[in-house]
Protein backbone atom coordinates (compact mmCIF):
# COMPACT_ATOMS: atom_id res chain seq x y z
CA UNK A 1 0.00 0.00 0.00
CA UNK A 2 2.92 2.37 0.72
CA UNK A 3 4.10 1.93 -2.84
CA UNK A 4 0.72 3.06 -4.12
CA UNK A 5 0.96 6.29 -2.13
CA UNK A 6 3.94 7.52 -4.14
CA UNK A 7 2.23 7.86 -7.55
CA UNK A 8 -0.80 9.49 -5.87
CA UNK A 9 1.42 12.08 -4.15
CA UNK A 10 3.32 12.68 -7.40
CA UNK A 11 0.11 13.29 -9.31
CA UNK A 12 -1.17 15.68 -6.65
CA UNK A 13 2.11 17.63 -6.86
CA UNK A 14 1.77 17.94 -10.65
CA UNK A 15 -1.80 19.21 -10.31
CA UNK A 16 -0.71 21.89 -7.83
CA UNK A 17 2.24 22.95 -10.00
CA UNK A 18 0.07 23.19 -13.14
CA UNK A 19 -2.38 25.37 -11.22
CA UNK A 20 0.43 27.72 -10.18
CA UNK A 21 1.74 27.93 -13.74
CA UNK A 22 -1.68 28.92 -15.09
CA UNK A 23 -1.65 32.16 -13.04
CA UNK A 24 0.95 33.73 -15.34
CA UNK A 25 -0.33 36.36 -17.75
CA UNK A 26 -3.64 36.83 -15.92
CA UNK A 27 -3.36 40.62 -15.47
CA UNK A 28 -5.00 42.86 -18.10
CA UNK A 29 -3.35 45.91 -19.75
CA UNK A 30 -0.02 45.35 -17.98
CA UNK A 31 1.72 48.10 -19.99
CA UNK A 32 -0.98 50.79 -19.67
CA UNK A 33 1.33 53.16 -17.72
CA UNK A 34 3.64 53.38 -20.73
CA UNK A 35 0.96 53.34 -23.45
CA UNK A 36 -0.56 56.44 -25.06
CA UNK A 37 -4.33 56.20 -25.45
CA UNK A 38 -4.59 59.27 -27.68
CA UNK A 39 -5.60 57.12 -30.65
CA UNK A 40 -8.72 56.00 -28.79
CA UNK A 41 -10.15 59.54 -28.73
CA UNK A 42 -13.61 59.79 -30.33
CA UNK A 43 -17.09 58.42 -29.71
CA UNK A 44 -18.10 55.13 -31.27
CA UNK A 45 -21.17 55.11 -33.50
CA UNK A 46 -22.46 51.79 -34.84
CA UNK A 47 -23.45 51.55 -38.49
CA UNK A 48 -26.48 49.75 -39.84
CA UNK A 49 -25.74 46.40 -41.52
CA UNK A 50 -27.74 44.06 -43.77
CA UNK A 51 -30.02 41.77 -41.72
CA UNK A 52 -30.23 44.29 -38.88
CA UNK A 53 -33.73 44.83 -37.52
CA UNK A 54 -34.62 48.48 -37.00
CA UNK A 55 -37.42 49.99 -35.00
CA UNK A 56 -38.42 53.34 -36.50
CA UNK A 57 -41.06 55.71 -35.17
CA UNK A 58 -42.20 59.10 -36.44
CA UNK A 59 -43.68 61.73 -34.12
CA UNK A 60 -45.44 64.97 -35.05
CA UNK A 61 -47.47 67.59 -33.19
CA UNK A 62 -50.52 66.20 -34.98
CA UNK A 63 -50.55 62.43 -34.29
CA UNK A 64 -52.72 61.80 -37.33
CA UNK A 65 -50.03 63.27 -39.59
CA UNK A 66 -47.43 60.75 -38.34
CA UNK A 67 -49.78 57.77 -38.43
CA UNK A 68 -49.11 56.76 -42.10
CA UNK A 69 -45.38 56.47 -41.35
CA UNK A 70 -45.73 54.22 -38.32
CA UNK A 71 -46.27 50.47 -38.60
CA UNK A 72 -49.49 49.27 -36.99
CA UNK A 73 -48.92 46.45 -34.54
CA UNK A 74 -51.10 43.36 -34.25
CA UNK A 75 -52.84 44.96 -31.26
CA UNK A 76 -53.97 47.84 -33.46
CA UNK A 77 -51.76 50.48 -31.84
CA UNK A 78 -49.49 52.67 -33.90
CA UNK A 79 -45.78 52.14 -33.40
CA UNK A 80 -42.68 50.40 -34.68
CA UNK A 81 -42.61 47.21 -32.66
CA UNK A 82 -42.75 44.99 -35.75
CA UNK A 83 -39.53 46.53 -37.01
CA UNK A 84 -37.90 46.85 -40.42
CA UNK A 85 -35.53 44.13 -41.60
CA UNK A 86 -32.63 45.46 -43.65
CA UNK A 87 -32.31 43.28 -46.75
CA UNK A 88 -29.07 41.94 -48.24
CA UNK A 89 -28.76 45.02 -50.46
CA UNK A 90 -29.07 47.36 -47.47
CA UNK A 91 -32.64 48.57 -48.10
CA UNK A 92 -35.80 48.75 -46.00
CA UNK A 93 -39.34 49.33 -47.27
CA UNK A 94 -40.73 52.39 -45.52
CA UNK A 95 -44.40 53.47 -45.65
CA UNK A 96 -45.24 55.92 -48.46
CA UNK A 97 -41.63 56.67 -49.44
CA UNK A 98 -40.85 53.08 -50.51
CA UNK A 99 -37.39 51.45 -50.56
CA UNK A 100 -34.75 53.36 -48.66
CA UNK A 101 -31.06 52.48 -48.48
CA UNK A 102 -29.93 52.54 -44.85
CA UNK A 103 -26.90 50.20 -44.67
CA UNK A 104 -23.71 52.01 -43.75
CA UNK A 105 -25.55 54.82 -41.98
CA UNK A 106 -25.34 55.58 -38.28
CA UNK A 107 -28.56 55.87 -36.32
CA UNK A 108 -28.38 59.68 -36.44
CA UNK A 109 -27.73 59.71 -40.19
CA UNK A 110 -30.65 57.35 -40.77
CA UNK A 111 -32.98 59.54 -38.72
CA UNK A 112 -31.97 62.66 -40.67
CA UNK A 113 -32.37 60.91 -44.03
CA UNK A 114 -35.88 59.55 -43.26
CA UNK A 115 -36.92 62.94 -41.87
CA UNK A 116 -35.92 64.64 -45.11
CA UNK A 117 -37.92 62.12 -47.17
CA UNK A 118 -41.17 62.38 -45.17
CA UNK A 119 -41.22 66.19 -44.79
CA UNK A 120 -42.76 66.73 -48.27
CA UNK A 121 -45.78 64.68 -47.12
CA UNK A 122 -46.38 66.90 -44.07
CA UNK A 123 -47.58 70.42 -43.49
CA UNK A 124 -44.91 73.09 -43.72
CA UNK A 125 -45.36 73.85 -40.02
CA UNK A 126 -44.58 70.29 -38.99
CA UNK A 127 -41.06 69.40 -37.80
CA UNK A 128 -41.18 65.61 -37.45
CA UNK A 129 -39.08 63.71 -34.95
CA UNK A 130 -37.74 60.38 -36.26
CA UNK A 131 -36.36 57.81 -33.83
CA UNK A 132 -34.32 54.83 -35.06
CA UNK A 133 -33.02 51.94 -32.96
CA UNK A 134 -31.10 48.79 -33.85
CA UNK A 135 -33.28 46.29 -32.01
CA UNK A 136 -31.28 43.21 -33.07
CA UNK A 137 -27.86 44.40 -31.86
CA UNK A 138 -26.18 41.46 -30.13
CA UNK A 139 -22.80 39.76 -29.80
CA UNK A 140 -21.74 36.22 -28.84
CA UNK A 141 -19.07 35.18 -26.31
CA UNK A 142 -17.99 31.54 -26.10
CA UNK A 143 -15.09 29.48 -24.78
CA UNK A 144 -13.27 29.88 -21.47
CA UNK A 145 -15.56 32.40 -19.79
CA UNK A 146 -17.76 31.92 -16.75
CA UNK A 147 -21.06 32.46 -18.58
CA UNK A 148 -20.84 32.00 -22.37
CA UNK A 149 -23.80 33.10 -24.43
CA UNK A 150 -25.45 35.75 -26.61
CA UNK A 151 -25.48 39.30 -25.20
CA UNK A 152 -28.13 41.80 -26.37
CA UNK A 153 -26.78 45.35 -26.60
CA UNK A 154 -29.48 47.95 -26.00
CA UNK A 155 -27.05 50.90 -26.15
CA UNK A 156 -25.69 49.91 -29.60
CA UNK A 157 -22.19 50.18 -28.14
CA UNK A 158 -20.15 47.55 -26.28
CA UNK A 159 -16.41 47.07 -25.84
CA UNK A 160 -14.48 43.83 -25.65
CA UNK A 161 -13.96 44.40 -21.92
CA UNK A 162 -17.68 44.99 -21.31
CA UNK A 163 -18.64 41.88 -23.27
CA UNK A 164 -16.24 39.70 -21.29
CA UNK A 165 -17.39 41.27 -18.00
CA UNK A 166 -21.02 40.48 -18.86
CA UNK A 167 -19.90 36.91 -19.53
CA UNK A 168 -18.47 36.62 -16.03
CA UNK A 169 -14.87 37.27 -17.14
CA UNK A 170 -12.36 34.72 -18.38
CA UNK A 171 -11.70 31.61 -16.34
CA UNK A 172 -8.17 31.03 -15.10
CA UNK A 173 -7.71 28.74 -18.11
CA UNK A 174 -8.60 31.33 -20.78
CA UNK A 175 -5.91 32.67 -23.13
CA UNK A 176 -5.84 36.38 -22.39
CA UNK A 177 -3.28 37.19 -25.06
CA UNK A 178 -4.94 35.41 -27.99
CA UNK A 179 -8.72 35.97 -28.02
CA UNK A 180 -10.31 35.25 -31.38
CA UNK A 181 -12.73 37.80 -32.86
CA UNK A 182 -14.85 36.74 -35.84
CA UNK A 183 -16.59 39.57 -37.71
CA UNK A 184 -18.81 39.65 -40.79
CA UNK A 185 -18.72 42.71 -43.05
CA UNK A 186 -21.56 44.29 -45.06
CA UNK A 187 -20.85 41.91 -47.97
CA UNK A 188 -21.11 38.77 -45.84
CA UNK A 189 -17.34 38.16 -45.79
CA UNK A 190 -16.06 36.78 -42.47
CA UNK A 191 -12.82 38.11 -40.99
CA UNK A 192 -10.79 36.81 -38.04
CA UNK A 193 -8.41 38.74 -35.82
CA UNK A 194 -6.67 38.15 -32.50
CA UNK A 195 -6.92 40.37 -29.43
CA UNK A 196 -4.45 40.62 -26.55
CA UNK A 197 -5.94 41.65 -23.20
CA UNK A 198 -2.46 41.89 -21.67
CA UNK A 199 -1.61 44.77 -24.02
CA UNK A 200 -3.16 48.20 -23.34
CA UNK A 201 -2.87 49.04 -27.06
CA UNK A 202 -6.08 47.05 -27.47
CA UNK A 203 -7.92 50.19 -26.29
CA UNK A 204 -6.58 52.02 -29.38
CA UNK A 205 -7.60 49.16 -31.68
CA UNK A 206 -10.51 49.46 -34.17
CA UNK A 207 -11.67 46.14 -32.68
CA UNK A 208 -12.00 47.47 -29.12
CA UNK A 209 -15.69 48.21 -29.74
CA UNK A 210 -17.66 45.26 -31.05
CA UNK A 211 -20.01 45.38 -34.02
CA UNK A 212 -23.38 43.68 -34.12
CA UNK A 213 -23.13 39.89 -34.58
CA UNK A 214 -19.43 39.76 -33.60
CA UNK A 215 -18.23 36.49 -32.06
CA UNK A 216 -15.58 36.35 -29.31
CA UNK A 217 -13.95 32.99 -28.69
CA UNK A 218 -11.67 32.57 -25.66
CA UNK A 219 -9.36 29.64 -26.27
CA UNK A 220 -8.23 27.36 -23.40
CA UNK A 221 -4.57 27.62 -22.43
CA UNK A 222 -2.10 24.74 -22.13
CA UNK A 223 -2.75 24.44 -18.38
CA UNK A 224 -6.37 23.50 -19.15
CA UNK A 225 -5.26 20.69 -21.45
CA UNK A 226 -2.74 19.45 -18.89
CA UNK A 227 -5.25 19.57 -16.06
CA UNK A 228 -7.75 17.67 -18.17
CA UNK A 229 -5.23 14.91 -18.83
CA UNK A 230 -4.09 14.86 -15.22
CA UNK A 231 -7.69 14.74 -14.06
CA UNK A 232 -8.36 11.66 -16.17
CA UNK A 233 -5.17 9.97 -14.96
CA UNK A 234 -5.91 10.80 -11.33
CA UNK A 235 -9.40 9.36 -11.64
CA UNK A 236 -7.97 6.13 -13.06
CA UNK A 237 -5.40 5.88 -10.28
CA UNK A 238 -7.96 6.42 -7.54
CA UNK A 239 -10.23 3.82 -9.13
CA UNK A 240 -7.33 1.38 -9.28
CA UNK A 241 -6.35 2.09 -5.68
CA UNK A 242 -9.95 1.63 -4.57
CA UNK A 243 -10.17 -1.77 -6.24
CA UNK A 244 -6.84 -2.92 -4.82
CA UNK A 245 -7.83 -1.75 -1.33
CA UNK A 246 -11.13 -3.62 -1.53
CA UNK A 247 -9.45 -6.82 -2.69
CA UNK A 248 -6.78 -6.54 0.02
CA UNK A 249 -9.41 -6.01 2.72
CA UNK A 250 -11.36 -9.01 1.48
CA UNK A 251 -8.24 -11.21 1.48
CA UNK A 252 -7.30 -10.11 5.00
CA UNK A 253 -10.82 -10.99 6.19
CA UNK A 254 -10.74 -14.40 4.49
CA UNK A 255 -7.24 -15.29 5.71
CA UNK A 256 -8.22 -14.50 9.29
Amino acid sequence: MKRLLFPIIALATIVVMSGCGSSKGVAYFTNIDSTSLAASRGLYDAKIMPKDELTISVHTTDPAAASPFNIETSSGTSGASKGYLVDNDGFISFPLIGRVHVAGLTKTECEAMIKSKIKPYLAATENPVVMVRMSSYRITVIGEVANPGVIPVSTEKISVVEALAQSGDLTIFGKRNNIMLIREDANGQKHETRLNLNDANLINSPYYYLQQNDILYVEPNSAKAKSANIGQSTTMWFSFVGIVTSVASMLVTVLK
